[in-house]
């Protein structure tokens, strides 16, 4: 960023008032944390397939399960009934 572009940014910071400034640096500070937490759970989602996977598992259909268990069985039921419809109709 050059001289011009780097005031400007230092200036627009001035406009927010001193209270308004530490609830945006919380915010920043509070979405950080949970990004951290999300990385976190992820790894340890990783690690559970993995371990699945070593047990001889396929971890592609796990995936597709934990999917469908987050649909509505009703909702669920409707779309499974759709499909083989729309597969029955191109002959599949």
């Amino acid at each position: 960023m050059d001289d011009a572009a780097s005031a400007s940014v230092t200036d627009t910071s001035h406009s927010l008032g001193g209270a308004a400034r530490e609830q945006l640096k919380a915010f920043v500070a509070r979405i950080e944390r949970l990004e951290e937490d999300k990385k976190t759970v992820m790894d340890d989602m990783k690690e559970v397939y993995a371990e699945a996977k070593s047990m001889g598992y396929d971890t592609k259909i796990l995936r597709k399960v934990i999917a469908l268990r987050k649909i509505d069985r009703n909702e669920r039921q409707e779309t499974e009934a759709l499909l083989e419809l729309y597969l029955g109709a191109i002959g599949e």
